[in-house]
């Protein structure tokens, strides 16, 4: 009987065990060594896919930005309804990879899906009327917020203590220890609350910009 062939190692298959590996246990416990042994592979044959470290966590960082849904640039949403359901996709997707948006911070580079993202929301806002460089403004702001959202939950950062908040000292912070518990319904209370105002606030400034302001 024949035996079983190995999976052939691909491109693909390292992006896939190397996203699982950050997921699971964070950027430190990526190496060619640790994701061989997971692949069932020798060492350098990883090399004919990427020679270098940082060249897989960069292919890690642009499977996640090929998660983010860019359909509403296309079919027909106003810029303000685009740019709302744009930033909670690009959220969902940092919320299920968190460990890799210190990568993902340092911008798209060449990452092929990185500037897809950013050509599509600075193509959407010139399109409907922004001035190219208020487009550039809108696309990093954008990304300031969303990247800032997904670094560390606020709510996460209350322990659950309520010894820990003596009222002498700390007179506003009673119910600070629950925070943790509702740590997600906060966090995403928090980022709705925040998104609105930064669209409202564009919203404001795109009717100067049609008055001629």
């Amino acid at each position: 009987m024949a035996r079983p062939r190995k999976p052939l190692l691909s491109r693909d298959r390292i992006v896939d065990a190397a996203r699982a590996l950050v997921d699971a246990e964070g950027l430190a416990a990526v190496s060619t060594r640790r994701l061989a042994a997971e692949l069932g592979v020798s060492g350098p044959s990883l090399y004919n896919h990427f020679p270098t470290k940082d060249q897989i966590l960069e292919a890690v960082a642009d499977s996640v930005s090929a998660q983010v849904d860019l359909s509403m640039f296309e079919d027909g949403r106003d810029w303000r309804t685009a740019l709302q359901d744009w930033a909670m996709s690009y959220r969902a997707a940092l919320r299920d990879h968190p460990n890799i948006v210190p990568v993902l911070a340092r911008g798209p580079g060449r990452r092929p899906a990185g500037l897809r993202v950013a050509d599509a929301v600075f193509g959407a806002m010139v399109e409907a009327g922004w001035p190219a460089s208020q487009a550039t403004s809108i696309g990093a702001l954008m990304r300031y917020f969303i990247m800032g959202s997904a670094i560390g939950s606020f709510a996460g950062g209350f322990v659950d203590d309520v010894a820990a908040y003596d009222p002498a000292d700390y007179p506003h912070l009673g119910q600070a220890h629950l925070l943790a518990e509702q740590q997600e319904k906060v966090d995403e209370r928090a980022f709705e609350t925040g998104l609105r105002a930064l669209l409202d606030g564009l919203a404001v400034r795109f009717e100067g910009l049609r008055r001629g302001e």
